[in-house]
């Protein structure tokens, strides 16, 4: 979701090369009612045998391994640093009150919240303020901006669409989830101006801009079906196509239900997730392309026709991936980045017993033509740090920093803190700079660290789910050309081509 600025490919070439050059003298030395909720760490109290077999490992780890950091202690490699840090606000800032994804929009950050979301102006990043925040329970409140517009995911059934909302069980025909569509002309005083009900909700969403640009589209993510929910059943094997008109965004309706899986998705089974829907997806617009992460199936699309995304290829790992969460394209378009979100977020994973291929980011080429490409594994990636039993950590979101000629993204990993690393060589990513805070408590595992952490105009964003926004510094010189490229809007499941070589 990503709209760069319109520079012409010549002019920027030249000033990339000319202050590239510069900066590298200067540089010579950061829970739906109806699925099953993660942070269980009874081993007892569930019959999963991947709960059972992460919970056991949590507690060998808690007796075996080295804690590392005390309690809210600040690690970091010499070249990333925090330049600034705004605790959640009140009513925001319990610790059932979970931040979640972030979005940009000229000088503003936008951070969802399982009670709503937040708005700051980060004109100044190391100065960031509160500009406003609305109150809407509906988790987890995924969030993407376009225009005047905000879009927000509510995978959490409610007794109706309004922000006054209270919890009501899915099986209740008339409760509702789905997308919420707010005015923001008024970053000071945000509207509340539509919303769709989709199937099962809206866990995460994706949005594509149409190509005559006169309208966007919302991919919506969603999964966990039940007989007993109304407007949740299985096997749903689709995602929701959200067709939003800009002159008219109250028009918003359901275009399109794509069933991605009409031969079944994965069973599940030996520690790998059933498929019934997808987490989420990334979508690269420009190309036409979008990476499906769907639970327990990576999936490459064809998004020519944006109302019916389909599948070109499938691929499995059903020896070290547990969950597919996520997704991120290099610049070019030839490899795809998915992340396995094992224990669901709530375990703590960054641990010898479970090792560095679990947990982890896998890496994949894109080979052949047309309907002829495939993905191809050529690697894992998990940050190279034992982290404590008390800290959930696990692989999350991330995104590209827009570098010339490499392929680096920055990833938050929960309490792991944050990673940046180069993916050039898809056969041996590299870690180049990491941040991180000690564990929220040494005696109880507490939800906690960074959910997403973005890359946008010159500096790191990453929205902790505890400790609020924070602010961070890379000076590296091989991220140094990234400052180069300014974007008016990030959305980073919408993933848009800056220039390279």
């Amino acid at each position: 979701m990503i709209r760069r600025s319109p520079r012409g490919p010549r002019q920027l070439r030249s000033v990339a090369l000319a202050a590239v050059a510069a900066m590298l003298v200067s540089l010579a030395v950061a829970t739906p009612s109806h699925a099953r909720t993660p942070f269980d760490t009874d081993c007892a109290a569930t019959t999963d045998v991947l709960a059972v077999e992460l919970c056991l490992a949590q507690t060998e780890a808690s007796a075996t391994e080295d804690p590392g950091l005390g309690v809210d202690e600040i690690d970091s490699s010499p070249n990333l640093r925090q330049i600034a840090n705004l605790p959640k606000p009140a009513p925001f800032d319990t610790q059932s009150a979970l931040n979640s994804d972030l979005a940009f929009q000229g000088k503003y950050a936008f951070v969802g919240n399982y009670n709503g979301f937040v708005i700051y102006d980060i004109g100044d990043p190391r100065q960031p303020r509160l500009v406003s925040q609305v109150v809407c329970v509906g988790a987890q409140n995924d969030i993407t901006v376009y225009d005047d517009l905000l879009f927000l995911s509510t995978d959490s059934s409610r007794s109706d669409d309004s922000c006054a909302s209270t919890s009501q069980s899915a099986s209740i025909k008339e409760s509702w989830e789905g997308i919420k569509i707010f005015d923001i002309r008024d970053k000071t005083n945000p509207r509340y101006i539509k919303s769709v009900e989709t199937n099962c909700g809206s866990h995460t969403h994706t949005l594509v801009p149409a190509k005559n640009r006169r309208s966007v589209y919302l991919y919506v993510s969603s999964y966990s079906p039940s007989t007993n929910f109304p407007d949740c059943q299985p096997p749903h094997d689709l995602i929701s196509v959200i067709k939003v008109p800009l002159r008219k965004p109250t028009d918003a309706a359901v275009v399109a239900v794509p069933n991605l899986f009409p031969d079944g998705g994965n069973p599940g089974g030996n520690g790998s997730s059933t498929t019934t829907g997808c987490h989420d997806i990334t979508a690269y617009p420009q190309k036409d392309l979008a990476a499906g992460a769907c639970m327990g199936d990576g999936v490459l699309m064809d998004i020519s026709d944006r109302e019916a995304p389909r599948v070109i290829h499938q691929v499995r790992d059903t020896t070290n991936f547990a969950f597919w969460h996520s997704a991120t394209f290099n610049n070019s378009g030839t490899k795809v980045v998915f992340t396995d979100e094992l224990g669901g977020g709530g375990a703590a994973t960054c641990n010898e017993t479970i090792g560095l291929e679990r947990g982890a980011d896998a890496v994949y080429d894109i080979t052949g033509r047309g309907d002829d490409r495939e993905l191809v594994f050529r690697s894992y990636f998990k940050i190279p740090r034992t982290n404590a039993a008390t800290e959930n950590c696990v692989a999350h979101n991330g995104s590209l920093i827009p570098v010339l000629g490499r392929d680096i993204m920055v990833q938050a990993w929960y309490q792991g803190g944050v990673s940046v690393w180069d993916f050039t060589n898809s056969a041996n990513p590299v870690e180049i700079a990491y941040w991180e805070r000690g564990p929220l408590s040494d005696e109880r595992m507490i939800a906690g660290g960074p959910w997403s952490t973005y890359y946008y105009n010159g500096y790191i964003y990453s929205s902790d789910i505890q400790k609020g926004l924070d602010v961070l510094e890379i000076r590296d010189w091989r991220t140094a050309s990234a400052k180069l490229v300014r974007m008016h809007e990030l959305n980073v499941q919408t993933q848009s081509w800056y220039l390279s070589w």
